[in-house]
């Protein structure tokens, strides 16, 4: 035999021999990678690597998930909670890198997670997450979760069937989504939450400016809290469809939420419906404002302070103009919908001379809104402002329902035609 042939030959026997274990290493890279651009996205999280055994042809690994400083340890230690009372999300893996997956060129993972709490106790959560991991970075994953339940103590939860995919590469920063949730029940013999389900689908795209374009949709179906001595409480229905654009360096959007809610003390039941527009939007004030903000959560700044910061960005955003819409903005009472509809539009205006003021003589603003008689004169009974505003002029009775319309233009503001003066001085 040749003896090229023959190198040739061995050559290639120790790629495949030592191919896996190449990918081995790149797959453990491309997870961490991973896991840290979910942590980065969502701002309130920290993942650590414990563990990392990497064989041969298929590795191990163990990741630590934890809250961090950050709104939602705000709120959950505004509730009483400790800090050091937050459990810790434990994710165990499983990677194969043999020859099949060099061939594909990805990892196949396999993951399943435990919830370590407080007093060290360790228990394992149903479900498993199934993915594939590319060699540059790329990941397709889907949690997978069988109807089931659970039992500690006088704790108890059952749930239905769930299955959530996700694709996402942090080097580009685009992802797409979607899921579908079944029913969830949790309680303890006195108080209970419920949900009969919920499902999700979007796309993400990362921008230049830091901004995320894409589009969302998302419905969730009775999301009810019941506690002794109380009535149910919750979210009967909701449903959000959004969309985000980039246009060079200008932002637009358009977001719709409908939400209906239980039944409300004094009140009845309630539903909201609410038609968002922006267009021309500047994407790097906005950017810059969007990760001060990150920052603040993350790190429970004072809401001063994060004023401060961002001051000089919002004004950019004011001089670079912009246009913002309420096509709909609706609660339903039981005694009728009150409307609201409101445009907002900013001229372009030289940053170098912007002021509060000149923003206040080149913007324009109309707002119409309509609310049931019936809820005017309930309200104004027992809220005194209710009452001035009708006294005041600024709400007038129309048939069965008492209206404003809202004008500014050229610093002038009218309400039902009535001019308003603005304090200039003030700004």
């Amino acid at each position: 035999m040749n003896k090229g042939v023959i190198v040739v030959l061995v050559v290639l026997a120790a790629a495949v021999l030592v191919a896996p274990a190449i990918v081995g290493r790149m797959a453990e890279k491309s997870m961490d990678e991973n896991l840290n651009w979910a942590a980065r996205e969502s701002g309130e999280l920290t993942v650590r690597s414990e563990r990392f055994d990497r064989g041969w042809f298929s590795s191990e690994g163990r990741h630590r998930i934890e809250l961090r400083d950050g709104q939602l340890v705000t709120a959950l230690q505004g509730a009483g909670t400790d800090a050091d009372e937050f459990p810790v999300l434990i994710v165990h893996t499983k990677i194969d890198h043999g020859i099949a997956q060099v061939a594909t060129g990805a990892g196949d993972l396999v993951s399943t997670m435990q919830l370590e709490l407080a007093d060290g106790r360790i228990v394992d959560l149903p479900g498993t997450i199934y993915s594939k991991v590319g060699l540059g970075g790329s990941l397709r994953s889907n949690y997978v979760l069988e109807a089931g339940s659970l039992t500690e103590g006088e704790a108890s939860a059952t749930w239905g069937d769930a299955d959530i995919a996700i694709e996402a590469d942090p080097s580009t920063g685009e992802a797409e989504f979607d899921g579908e949730v079944g029913s969830l029940s949790i309680g303890d013999g006195k108080e209970s939450l419920s949900l009969a389900g919920l499902t999700f689908e979007g796309t993400q795209k990362r921008t230049r400016f830091g901004l995320a374009t894409g589009r969302i949709a998302f419905s969730l179906s009775d999301l009810t809290v019941r506690s002794p001595g109380n009535p149910p409480a919750g979210i009967r229905s909701m449903s959000v469809n959004a969309v985000t654009d980039m246009d060079d360096d200008r932002v637009g959007a358009d977001a719709s939420l409908s939400m209906a809610v239980h039944r409300v003390p004094r009140i009845g039941e309630m539903s909201f419906d609410v038609d968002l527009h922006l267009a021309g939007a500047d994407a790097e004030a906005l950017g810059r404002m969007q990760q001060a903000m990150k920052d603040a959560r993350s790190s429970a700044q004072d809401p001063t302070a994060v004023a401060a910061t961002i001051e000089d960005d919002l004004k950019q955003l004011f001089a670079a103009g912009f246009e913002m819409r309420f096509d709909r903005f609706e609660v339903t009472l039981p005694q009728g919908t009150a409307q609201m509809k409101m445009q907002l539009e900013f001229a372009k205006r030289d940053p170098a001379t912007f002021d509060w003021t000149s923003l206040l003589l080149s913007a324009e603003a109309t707002v119409d809104v309509s609310i049931p008689a019936a809820v005017v004169d309930t309200a104004g009974r027992d809220n005194p402002q209710v009452a001035m505003a009708v006294g005041g002029g600024f709400l007038v009775r129309q048939d069965d329902v008492y209206v404003m319309k809202a004008q500014l233009k050229k610093g002038l503001a009218t309400v039902n035609g009535a001019p308003i003066p603005i304090p200039l001085g003030g700004f």
